[in-house]
């Protein structure tokens, strides 16, 4: 009975071990299939497979199809899944940190928005780090431009018109612009115009082109206001269980991942900004006393979002204004 017994618990050892050396791990994503992060994020499963000879293996659900989008990363923090994909500032609610990047006219384009990344990052992985989450990597979206029903002559014909938001940051830059923020679903957005429910909005220009939004508009004017981060994150009991070269092979491959995404994401801005002007939107850089306005602007977001960050957050700012 004992050499029966241990040759159970000898296979049994065996088993756990192979069990532990190949993994499958479910990577839900809010993005559908064809936006750039999600391809970039299965691409970084090809690469981590390769890389580990299959051992560790990243199934990416798409498109709200596994957990939806508020609770990723709540899954993402007890475990429920090991890895997942969110966009940061869909939390700012749950932690200030999390809507940094979200304060517009502060780190206006990619150059500003990459060091205002370097800045939030060491805060922002200790941030994470208490909900037991590791940060793999960030991107960045395109900038968010401002899009009117008829060219600005100034900041002033922003007064009294309804301007679509969906955060309480937008919702506050409408405020200080004089407009009236406006709460529209995405989809609803050229009926609204349509309807003149609203006459103005701030998104990206690669999204003012998956709405065709020279459908209901004539104006996007290139602000690059602010550009919010999705994050890849992984559970970090998760992470420590794995062997240390599948630990390595996902480091690595994210900071492939990380560097790929800012690149396609200032491709797609550029591609956005070219395909509205070719479909009759006037695509316009603001000019200096607009600028100037808005900077303004930012800074009284800035101000007022400082207060709720404390100290974490303005470790984010003197961090960043010292670059």
């Amino acid at each position: 009975m004992r050499t029966l017994a241990s040759i159970a618990a000898f296979a049994l050892a065996l088993f756990s071990a192979g069990a532990a050396a190949q993994s499958k791990w479910d990577v839900p994503t809010p993005y559908i299939d064809n936006e750039f992060h999600t391809q970039s994020l299965r691409q970084l499963g090809e690469e981590v497979k390769k890389a580990t000879g299959g051992k560790l293996e990243l199934v990416v659900h798409s498109g709200n199809s596994l957990i939806k989008h508020p609770d990723i990363l709540r899954a993402v923090s007890t475990g429920q899944v090991n890895m997942g994909e969110v966009l940061l500032g869909q939390f700012g609610n749950e932690d200030p940190v999390f809507a940094a990047d979200n304060i517009p006219f502060v780190a206006v384009g990619y150059e500003q928005a990459f060091k205002f990344y370097q800045a939030q990052k060491p805060v922002l992985e200790k941030v994470l780090q208490k909900r037991g989450i590791r940060l793999l990597y960030s991107v960045a979206w395109p900038g968010q431009g401002i899009y009117t029903k008829a060219p600005l002559k100034s900041l002033d014909d922003f007064k009294g018109i309804k301007f679509r938001t969906y955060s309480p940051q937008t919702a506050r830059l409408a405020e200080l612009l004089g407009a009236s923020p406006t709460v529209i679903q995405a989809a609803e957005i050229p009926q609204a115009f349509a309807t003149n429910t609203v006459q103005a909005m701030i998104t990206s220009s690669a999204t003012g082109v998956t709405q065709k939004s020279w459908e209901f508009v004539k104006a996007y004017y290139t602000t690059s206001a602010f550009h919010p981060k999705n994050v890849v994150i992984v559970n970090e009991r998760a992470f420590q269980r794995l062997p240390e070269d599948q630990r390595k092979a996902l480091l690595t491959a994210s900071a492939v991942a990380e560097k790929r995404g800012w690149q396609l994401s200032a491709e797609r801005e550029k591609s956005g900004n070219e395909t509205l002007a070719k479909n009759g939107v006037a695509v316009i850089e603001p000019d200096a006393a607009m600028k100037a306005a808005m900077a303004k602007i930012g800074d009284t977001i800035l101000a007022e979002w400082s207060k709720t960050a404390s100290a974490e957050g303005e470790a984010i700012i003197k961090a960043y204004r010292s670059k």
